[in-house]
């Protein structure tokens, strides 16, 4: 089901302890209630497989989904 008004990308991070990925989505504000930006169901599902991916570390599925960072291991 689609949410009816106004549509606008946002950039949402997904941390993990080895990467952060950084994913566009596409938000709704709400012609009822345009207080704050809504996220369908379809949007919050690719979000939580962004996560599962990047748990994996599954960096090739990663990058045709957004901007993937690595944490890297600084000697100190």
């Amino acid at each position: 089901m689609r949410i009816s008004g106004k549509r606008v990308r946002r950039t949402r991070l997904i941390r993990t302890p080895r990467f952060v990925v950084a994913v566009e989505i596409e938000a709704v504000i709400p012609e009822d209630d345009p207080s704050e930006p809504c996220i369908e169901a379809e949007t919050v599902e690719l979000l939580r497989q962004v996560a599962e991916h990047a748990e994996r570390g599954d960096v090739a599925w990663l990058g045709r989904h957004g901007k993937v960072y690595q944490a890297l291991e600084v000697p100190g």
